[in-house]
């Protein structure tokens, strides 16, 4: 008896048996990857940077850009011969793709999280109709407020209470009524219509000034990027990331396993949802009050995160961040060469990008949609 009793408890105290060890290894090996996965990421984010800021007429090169930097936050003597390239690389180029990658960060976390917590690969800021609504609070202060010159913050402040407002509304009527997130959907395409509608009408009632102001929110752009601009949404950007990772279990728990499971695990459901969603509204909103509409980011970055580094939101929320902002990085480039020297606005060149994208992920890996 005592040889029978006392076998099985040496072999608990010995070595794991060998499925356990290959499963840790396993998912070791998986962790490494993603870990290699997102650095790699990150330095393709960064060469792309330095490549964008050389892209233009005036005949700048990677060396140039580096020593504009260099220059800029260490200090140092400029050349006469240099004064030109460094007045063109920290004035205009440096702020423009920098704007461009944290607007592009900013709108694809707001996709991530507007996905995960409602469960639907189809949700972004652009379907539930917070873009629009965005959008049209900033026209309808730049409209009443007329010659007068805008403080940087009243359109921010416009577009941030309309899309706040239009959120709580549809998510408050779908709550209310119960509906699918399929129907949510539809009634996102509805406040769409509806918003885009009203700008439509300021932009039919407003003086050749203000029209201009607001078709550039209606198309999405980066032209008129300032270090003000960079400062608030790279501020944003870099806030929000981090806040999120810090829920993304929580996230993983309501993405995968649904809202009473995720309960059982502990998961305050209700406050977390509010907040997040509270969260990537102002994103977005953020967003679109400095560049105007871009509607496909938020919605084809998760999903290119998702085909290179998995759908743990662990590693997805930062990877999508690099996807979309290398996403909006990529149109700019595009949209200031196609046609150069004219430019074409970056919401135009990201929905040319990204729909054939999207398409192509719809018909080649059907699972990114389950």
């Amino acid at each position: 008896m005592t040889t029978t009793l006392e076998a099985p408890r040496r072999r608990a105290d010995g070595p794991a048996p060998a499925p356990e060890r290959t499963g840790a290894a396993t998912a070791r090996r998986r962790e490494l990857r993603k870990s290699l996965t997102l650095a790699a990421g990150l330095v393709v984010s960064v060469l792309a940077l330095l490549t964008a800021v050389t892209i233009g007429t005036a005949g700048v090169g990677v060396t140039d850009v580096v020593r504009s930097v260099q220059v800029s936050i260490f200090g140092g003597t400029i050349s006469a011969d240099f004064a030109s390239s460094y007045a063109v690389i920290t004035q205009l180029r440096l702020p423009r793709v920098l704007l461009a990658f944290a607007a592009g960060a900013a709108l694809s976390v707001s996709g991530v999280l507007m996905q995960g917590l409602l469960r639907n690969p189809l949700v972004s800021p652009f379907t539930l109709g917070v873009s629009p609504a965005a959008a049209f609070g900033a026209a309808l202060v730049i409209t009443l407020a007329g010659t007068n010159q805008l403080p940087a913050w009243a359109t921010i402040v416009g577009a941030m209470v309309m899309s706040l407002m239009v959120s709580a509304l549809v998510l408050g009527i779908a709550t209310a009524r119960r509906m699918a997130v399929a129907t949510l959907l539809l009634l996102g395409i509805a406040m769409t219509q509806i918003f885009e509608a009203l700008t439509s009408a300021l932009q039919f009632t407003a003086n050749e000034n203000t029209l201009q102001a607001i078709i550039r929110w209606t198309f999405g752009s980066v032209n008129d990027a300032g270090w003000d601009d960079v400062l608030i949404v790279g501020i944003i950007t870099v806030v929000a990331v981090p806040l999120t990772l810090w829920f993304s279990k929580d996230l993983n728990a309501i993405a995968f396993a649904g809202d009473d499971a995720a309960r059982s695990f502990g998961v305050n459901v209700g406050p977390l949802r509010v907040g997040l969603i509270s969260l990537a509204v102002t994103l977005a909103a953020v967003v679109v009050s400095f560049c105007g509409i871009i509607g496909f980011v938020g919605l084809v970055g998760p999903h290119i995160a998702r085909l290179a580094i998995g759908a743990d939101h662990r590693h997805l929320l930062p990877f999508a961040a690099l996807s979309g902002g290398l996403l909006l990085l990529v149109a700019d480039a595009v949209g200031r060469t196609v046609i150069a020297p004219a430019v074409v606005p970056v919401g135009i060149v990201v929905a040319f990008i990204g729909g054939p994208v999207f398409i192509y992920l719809i018909l080649t890996r059907r699972n990114t949609l389950k």
